[in-house]
């Protein structure tokens, strides 16, 4: 295998380089790789919801493109824990319907939206690394899948009810690092180590390859992405730490008060030192103290007690 960290991470490109036409080819191929089909990108577009200031994540998608057949497809990075994550997946498909359908027009223009979540916490309870979800309407006596007519199919250009919904993909990268053959596990390798060895053959990663070398960044680049790693490191460290001792002070709660309420009461403990720790880190990269504040609902005193 190539020599490690010569790469930048997909969530950084995704905020800076990926948003040049030029460097198109690595989205498409991680798309093209996960819907197993050929995807080209038209254009990248801004949502409502985004928001200028870049530490406002709450309704702030990553990234959002167009392809060459008018589908939408958002994709978003997630580094820290969050609980309501998969309602903030609801919530941004569901705001980019509205937003992409003109005041008149019939519900036929509502356009298809895939939303690709690329989480680095452990997301429900799982064990695989990918996940698709989809509508389908089923009978409830006989099992049987409500179909489309055959004018409805004609009319919309689809096969199946499911084609006219969302589809949401989720990517729980954290914990694979095993190189394979499988050109989706090629991905998620890259998506978690920030490696790519030479025998890679997924879609996108040889451009990844040429494109998201460390070494195109300039010296300026190079210190705002070590800061930027430096905070993702922080934040496994507290995701780690608020897993043990969540689970140890469910253990000791459990023992006087039930079970459900001592994991309660510890995965409030384990999130509450995760916000610190990302309050100390905003402090030394001298964000102002309103901005700290506001994203941590610490006070100006605890804040400085850090």
């Amino acid at each position: 295998m190539e020599e490690q960290n010569k790469y930048i991470r997909f969530d950084w490109a995704m905020k800076r380089l990926l948003r040049d036409k030029a460097n198109f080819s690595v989205l498409e191929g991680l798309l093209t790789t996960l819907l197993n089909e050929k995807i080209t990108i038209n254009k990248l577009l801004e949502s409502e919801s985004n928001q200028e200031d870049e530490y406002d994540k709450q309704n702030r998608v990553d990234l959002f493109a167009e392809n060459d057949k008018g589908e939408l497809f958002i994709i978003e990075v997630q580094n820290n824990t969050e609980y309501a994550y998969f309602q903030r997946m609801l919530f941004g498909t569901s705001k980019l319907i509205t937003e992409y359908i003109n005041r008149g027009q019939g519900y036929d223009h509502i356009r298809k939206i895939y939303s690709v979540n690329i989480v680095y916490f452990n997301l429900g309870n799982g064990t695989d690394v990918v996940y698709h979800g989809k509508t389908e309407f089923r009978g409830i006596h006989n099992g049987e899948l409500l179909n489309l007519t055959p004018f409805q199919r004609q009319k919309f250009n689809v096969t199946a009810v499911s084609d006219l919904y969302p589809e949401y993909y989720i990517l729980k990268v954290n914990d694979f690092n095993k190189w394979s053959k499988v050109p989706l596990e090629q991905w998620i390798y890259f998506l978690n180590t920030g490696d790519i060895p030479s025998d890679a053959t997924a879609p996108g990663l040889k451009e990844a390859r040429e494109k998201l070398r460390l070494e195109r960044m300039s010296k300026a680049e190079l210190n705002a992405y070590y800061r930027h790693l430096d905070n993702v490191v922080i934040l496994r460290d507290n995701i780690v730490t608020a897993r043990g001792e969540g689970r140890l002070e469910g253990r000791l709660e459990g023992r006087l008060e039930g079970r459900a309420e001592g994991r309660a009461e510890g995965i409030n403990i384990g999130a509450k030192k995760t916000k610190a720790g990302i309050a100390k880190q905003m402090k030394m990269d001298g964000m102002p103290m309103e901005i700290i504040m506001k994203y941590t609902g610490f006070t100006q005193d605890e804040i400085e007690k850090l």
